[in-house]
């Protein structure tokens, strides 16, 4: 046996766990992606606010910078949180508690992307709507195990 083979197979676990971290805590909580989302609503509505009036004004560029900047830091965040519970949490037969599970997972990304992209509030309000569904089904779920 190698000296490479006796290292690999020393440093491989003997056994995989699966959490959202290094550290298997198992601590999962929607919580994260409920405050993005709502955060991601208010920025763009923040936006819709400031109007393209004053849009030359320094202040006015600079209020937009910081608004835009937020939602997009905020939306990508509220992608990361909810993929880590789909990914690490839910498992197969979960899907029988939640047939819905991965086309609304699906969802919350596709939206969350759209309001990366642009600036409809409407979208933004359609986030938070969805992240909170997978947040009281996430609830639903956990209470049944």
């Amino acid at each position: 046996m190698s000296l490479r083979t006796t290292l690999v197979g020393a440093l491989r676990p003997e056994q995989l766990a699966y959490a959202h971290c290094d550290i298997p805590c198992g601590i999962y909580d929607p919580h994260a992606a409920q405050l993005g989302a709502e955060t991601v609503e208010k920025m763009m509505t923040l936006i819709a606010d400031l109007g393209v009036s004053g849009a030359d004004d320094k202040a006015h560029l600079a209020s937009l910078g910081r608004y835009v900047a937020v939602k997009e830091q905020h939306a990508e965040l509220v992608k990361h949180e909810v993929r880590i519970i789909w990914g690490d949490y839910f498992k197969p037969p979960d899907l029988a508690v939640w047939p819905e599970m991965n086309d609304k997972v699906w969802n919350i990304m596709r939206v969350a992307s759209a309001c990366r992209q642009g600036v409809n509030v409407d979208d933004a309000k359609a986030l938070r709507a969805a992240v909170n569904e997978f947040a009281e089904k996430f609830a639903a779920i956990k209470a049944a195990r």
